[in-house]
């Protein structure tokens, strides 16, 4: 019997082919031949389970697709049409222009990152965005870094190492990932001793849980999944109050970190960073890609004295952020600074927008893809957005979107349709029809929608 896998083609008579001459040409040729190698290992493996060799047809267009793909950038934009505002594998936050350009500017050329330019001596990356967080939050000083699970870990390194924290059994929460605060805790070489039930925890808990080993208190905000029925947890007030009686610092993860009143945002209720500040709690983290709006990172703010001790931790080097991320950070917080400057946070005016205005939006989307696309059904709907990011996981958010199908092909296949162009759109399908979502639609957005499905 003759072996198939002879007949495979040799990677240079691959790339000699006429037919690939003009993808060849785009291509730098050490590149082409990685390519091409990775196409040819996994036809080997196909016809090894059965496959057959693909023809010189079908060679022609799988090269020309892996070789086009790798002319593009690993990340690129997309529309988000999924109508969750901080979609966790989208990126999360999409930042605004004046942000943008504040990155762009110390990015391109050299900055001011440790350098005072009064004294002409080495400065400190943190000090400038800690004021700026001192001023929008209220506490006495601030630290960043890169996330807030890196921010749970630096915390539980500097102050708890080798002693015990206490945390309620309703708050052991998984951040995502497979990534659990008991682990992380662990990592930090804290012990993590439970305290009450999982559905519900008193003070009194607390305080059994409490020996001569405890140095700490930790709330971890429940911002991915919620609780109900007979249910309860110890109000961030008395567990700061019941904390500091026996000497102990109430440390609070808030996850999500919420800046202005949630109502605002049509959210529910939940303690803004200021309120946990205001309330005492020594140490407060919470993220800055979720409901601040801005670049990831990991905010921890507080007491300066326990500020001073994370500073000084050898974790905190390795922890620390980039110019290009405290540049958008700081920038993004002027924007509380100056009343409702929020609303130029492209997620928050994502949340704030009203019902009115996403209908309006549908309305123009749906006239325009009837247009672009005479083949396909398209109507206007209402629906339900969320918030993502493991943020107010239990908020159905009233939208409108544009649905869309194709008589005689499935929507998974139109999906895939738009998924596959130079600007991927990606939607989400339900009943065998392909929404978008019109509440995280961005200024061009449209055009590279129906420029797509003109091509269907």
């Amino acid at each position: 019997m003759v072996n198939p896998l002879r007949d495979l083609p040799a990677i240079d008579e691959l790339l000699r082919w006429p037919e690939l001459a003009a993808v060849l040409a785009r291509v730098p040729h050490r590149q082409a031949v990685v390519v091409a190698r990775r196409e040819v290992a996994a036809v080997r493996a196909a016809v090894r389970v059965g496959s057959a060799l693909p023809t010189r047809a079908v060679w022609v267009a799988r090269l020309t697709q892996a070789l086009t793909g790798a002319l593009r950038p690993t990340l690129r934009r997309v529309v988000n049409g999924t109508g969750v505002v901080l979609h966790t594998n989208l990126g999360r936050a999409p930042l605004d222009p004046a942000t943008l350009a504040a990155v762009v500017a110390v990015a391109a050329g050299y900055s001011t990152l440790e350098y005072d330019v009064v004294t002409g001596h080495r400065g400190s990356r943190q000090e400038a965005v800690a004021e700026r967080l001192v001023e929008v939050t209220g506490a006495e000083a601030a630290y960043v870094v890169n996330n807030n699970a890196a921010a749970v870990l630096l915390m539980v390194d500097a102050l708890a190492r080798g002693a015990e924290v206490v945390v309620s059994r309703g708050e052991l929460v998984e951040i995502g990932g497979s990534f659990r605060i008991p682990e992380v805790m662990a990592k930090g070489g804290a012990v993590l001793v439970e305290a009450g039930a999982t559905n519900r925890t008193r003070l009194a808990d607390y305080q059994v849980a409490t020996s001569e080993r405890t140095v700490a208190w930790l709330k971890v905000h429940q911002s991915n999944f919620r609780q109900v029925g007979f249910t309860g947890q110890v109000p961030v007030a008395e567990l700061v109050a019941g904390a500091h009686a026996r000497g102990l610092w109430c440390l609070e993860d808030l996850g999500s970190g919420c800046l202005v009143p949630p109502a605002t945002l049509g959210l529910a209720p939940e303690p803004t960073v200021q309120e946990v500040v205001a309330a005492g709690v020594d140490l407060v983290c919470f993220s800055g890609d979720k409901l601040l709006g801005g670049p990831q990172a990991g905010i921890l703010a507080g007491r300066r004295e326990l500020i001073e001790r994370l500073a000084k931790d050898p974790l905190a080097r390795a922890l620390r952020c980039d110019k290009m991320t405290l540049a958008a950070l700081d920038h993004c917080l002027r924007a509380y600074l100056e009343g409702d400057g929020w609303h130029r946070l492209p997620p928050l005016a994502m949340l704030a927008t009203p019902l009115a205005t996403l209908a309006g939006r549908a309305r123009r989307l749906a006239a325009r893809l009837r247009k672009a696309a005479p083949g396909l059904t398209v109507r206007c709907l209402r629906v339900d957005s969320r918030v993502g990011g493991g943020a107010q996981a239990e908020v159905a958010l009233a939208s409108w979107a544009v649905g869309l199908r194709d008589p005689e092909r499935s929507a998974a296949a139109l999906s895939a349709w738009l998924r596959g162009g130079e600007v991927p759109v990606i939607g989400r399908i339900e009943s065998d029809e392909l929404l978008l979502d019109c509440r995280c639609l961005l200024g061009g957005d449209a055009r590279v929608i129906s420029d797509r499905l003109a091509a269907w």
